[in-house]
C-alpha cells in the first residue's frame, strides 16, 4: 500500500497552517480589538467558507486562480506556468478555505484577554503593534496552539476544494482523501480501507492533541 499520498497531505497540511498562523494572527487581532464601519461585512466574508459548498468555492477559485483569472496571470509574471493543478495552488486552495478554521480559536483567546492589560500596555506609551506582541501573543499561545491544530486537521481531510483546484497528479496535488475517493471508484476497496484507517489514526490523534490542549486552557 502507497502511503505517499498520506505525506503529500501533510505537506499541504503543514504549509497551508504556517501560512494561515502568519496572515491570520494578526487580521484576528484586527477583529477582536479594532473598531470600524463594516466589521461586521469582514467577518462574514472569512466565515464564508464555513457554509459555502466546497466544490463552489473551488469553482470560483478555479477561475480566479487559472491562466485567465487575475491571481493566474500574475502568478505567470513571476513562475512558469500555471498556478492550478499545482502544489502551490493546492496549498493556496487550503488556505482560503481554512480562513475562519484558523480565525475562530485564535479570536476566542483574544477576546478572552485581560482588557486592563492593553489598558495598561497603552498607558505606558505601546502602540498597536508592540502590544500584539507584548501583551495579546504571549496571552494567547493556547489560542495559537489550538488554532495550528484545527487548521492543519482541516488541510489534511480537504477534499473538494483541493480536487477543484488541484486535481489528481501522483506526488503533485493527490492527496489522501482524492487517492481514497479514486481506489473506492475502482473498487479496490481493501487498499481504500487501510489508507482510510490510517487517516481516522491520525485524525483521532490530531483530535486528542486539540482536546487536550482546550482542556489545558479551562484549567488555567
Amino acid at each position: 500500500m502507497d502511503y505517499s499520498t498520506i505525506f503529500l497531505s501533510a505537506k499541504v497540511a503543514l504549509a497551508s497552517t504556517i501560512l494561515l498562523l502568519l496572515l491570520m494572527t494578526p487580521l484576528t487581532y484586527l477583529l477582536a480589538f479594532a473598531r470600524f464601519p463594516g466589521k461586521f461585512l469582514l467577518e462574514s466574508v472569512v466565515g464564508l467558507p464555513l457554509v459555502l459548498p466546497p466544490t463552489v468555492m473551488g469553482f470560483y477559485l478555479l477561475l480566479f486562480m487559472g491562466p485567465e483569472g487575475p491571481l493566474g496571470r500574475l502568478w505567470r509574471l513571476f513562475a512558469e506556468g500555471p498556478l492550478v493543478f499545482t502544489f502551490a495552488g493546492v496549498v493556496l486552495a487550503a488556505v482560503l478555505h481554512g480562513i475562519p478554521f484558523a480565525i475562530q480559536p485564535l479570536k476566542a483567546a483574544f477576546e478572552k484577554i485581560d482588557r486592563r492589560l492593553l489598558e495598561n500596555a497603552a498607558v505606558l506609551g505601546a502602540g498597536p503593534v508592540a502590544t500584539f506582541f507584548r501583551v495579546v501573543l504571549p496571552n494567547a499561545t493556547g489560542g495559537l496552539a489550538a488554532s495550528a491544530v484545527l487548521a492543519f486537521a482541516h488541510s489534511m481531510g480537504e477534499f473538494g476544494v483541493i480536487l477543484m483546484v488541484g486535481g489528481s497528479i501522483p506526488g503533485e496535488t493527490r492527496v489522501a482523501s482524492i487517492a481514497i475517493y479514486e481506489l473506492v471508484e475502482t473498487l479496490r476497496y481493501e487498499e481504500a480501507w487501510k489508507l482510510s484507517l490510517a487517516l481516522v489514526a491520525i485524525s483521532f490523534a490530531i483530535l486528542v492533541l486539540f482536546n487536550g490542549l482546550a482542556h489545558g486552557r479551562r484549567r488555567k
